[in-house]
């Protein structure tokens, strides 16, 4: 028999559908609500709204629990590298060695910018924000690549739009650190892997050949990997909502750019660096602003500790905490807001205050100390978290259009003036 929910309104009783998903999650189809009662749910912030099925990630907080298309996460970020987690959660799958050679290939072809795209830096101020850059750039493409505006491409041409942005987006984010230095941009070696190319695009000289490490090349997988997907998140749902309306690719990306650099959603990382400098530049006493954290009359709270999804740990954090600190070995780097955020790290997982609330280091601890550690500077910590975010948006996008999902149109209580007359100018 299947389950129902009831809602009585003005003295009548209407029947909705439950669905239940694969992992037994429950939820109250509402979609004829309105038409059955004229109502509609109050929901702000849509912390109880699902607004669609998909089969992209399993998220369950209390538990700790994160999975792509089924995959644990803590198995992916061992085992897999960026590109291959890219092409699982776009194409469902993980690709077979063939497969992914050829996923591999068609990217390489494609990692080029066009030339006049430098134009564009030749006009941004000279302290304009890497993501101001980085969502101006991404929507430009539709104008280099106009036939991505058709609505109805064929699998092929949605699949060439998709290669080409996956390309193209790590030679936009290492030039937009080069633009920033003052130096010469480096462009794609494609023998190297994914995410060395980046890096040496990033780090490399034209003067010089620059040795990546491999302990940094493996740790910016993992946190590429980690930040891939992450539910139905402020800037998932605005590329989701965005591209309901038919809107190209490049254009639903660049908006969810634009979410992202929201300082409540990507920059967390950055927040947890500036929190370092501070307690630097008091004096680098750890144990004083511990002491702040836990007075409730204070306002201070500590950067990168807890999560507002999971409960009772961050399970990308157990594995980037490893990656961190083979880093911070490989690289043996002096820096004393480093060493805060080790004896932070310390204390705030044995302090029972911290332990008892759960109050735990999260990925962003972890992923802000590690971009720390290689020289970016913290303006750029959220387009790095774009460029690991981005498989992830091109497969919500991707899955929306698959599934012929309608265009979103939120409803809203009106709480405003009720009608009334026009008063002319020269009565009021």
């Amino acid at each position: 028999m299947t389950e129902t929910a009831s809602i009585s309104i003005d003295g009548k009783t209407h029947e909705f559908p439950v669905i239940t998903g694969t992992e037994n999650e429950k939820a109250i189809d509402i979609s004829k609500l309105r038409d059955q009662t004229g109502a509609i749910t109050l929901d702000p912030g849509f912390k109880n709204t699902g607004a669609t099925k998909s089969a992209v990630t399993f998220l369950d907080g209390e538990k700790g629990i994160l999975r792509y298309r089924g995959y644990p996460i803590e198995q992916l970020a061992e085992q897999s590298t960026f590109l291959e987690v890219a092409y699982l959660l776009i194409y469902g799958e993980l690709p077979s060695a063939a497969v992914l050679e050829e996923f591999r290939r068609k990217i390489d072809r494609h990692t080029l910018i066009h030339e006049d795209m430098k134009k564009f830096f030749d006009g941004f101020p000279s302290k304009s924000h890497p993501m101001g850059q980085l969502s101006c750039l991404v929507g430009a493409l539709s104008a280099f690549y106009p036939e991505s505006l058709d609505p109805n491409p064929t699998e092929e041409e949605e699949d060439l739009t998709i290669v080409k942005l996956l390309a193209k987006m790590p030679t936009i984010v290492s030039w937009i650190y080069k633009k920033s230095l003052g130096h010469p941009v480096m462009y794609p070696r494609n023998g190297l892997n994914f995410v060395h190319n980046f890096l040496n695009m990033t780090f490399g000289q034209i003067t010089e050949d620059v040795e990546i490490e491999p302990e940094v090349v493996s740790a910016m997988h993992k946190l590429l990997i980690l930040h891939a997907d992450h539910e139905q998140n402020c800037s998932t749902s605005t590329v989701r909502i965005v591209g309901s309306s038919n809107a190209n690719l490049y254009a639903s990306i660049s908006a969810g750019i634009s979410a992202l650099w929201g300082p409540l959603h990507g920059g967390a990382n950055q927040a947890v660096i500036e929190m370092l400098e501070n307690i630097k530049n008091d004096g680098g006493d750890s144990a004083k602003w511990l002491a702040k954290a836990k007075d409730k009359n204070d306002p201070f709270r500590l950067m990168g500790f807890g999560h507002r999804v999971y409960k009772n740990f961050d399970p990308r954090a157990k594995i980037i905490k490893k990656a961190c600190d083979d880093v911070l070995e490989r690289l043996g780097i002096n820096d004393p807001v480093l060493d805060i955020a080790k004896e932070l790290e310390e204390a705030a997982l044995k302090d029972q205050y911290f332990v008892d609330r759960k109050l735990y280091p999260n990925v962003d601890f972890y992923s802000g100390i590690i971009y720390r550690a290689l020289g970016f500077p913290t303006d750029m910590f959220t387009v790095l978290f774009a460029l690991g975010r981005l498989p992830g948006w091109i497969a919500q996008w991707k899955e929306m259009r698959a599934n012929k999902e309608p265009i979103g149109r939120p409803r809203q209580v009106y709480t405003g003036s009720v009608i009334r007359d026009y008063v002319s100018l020269e009565k009021r």
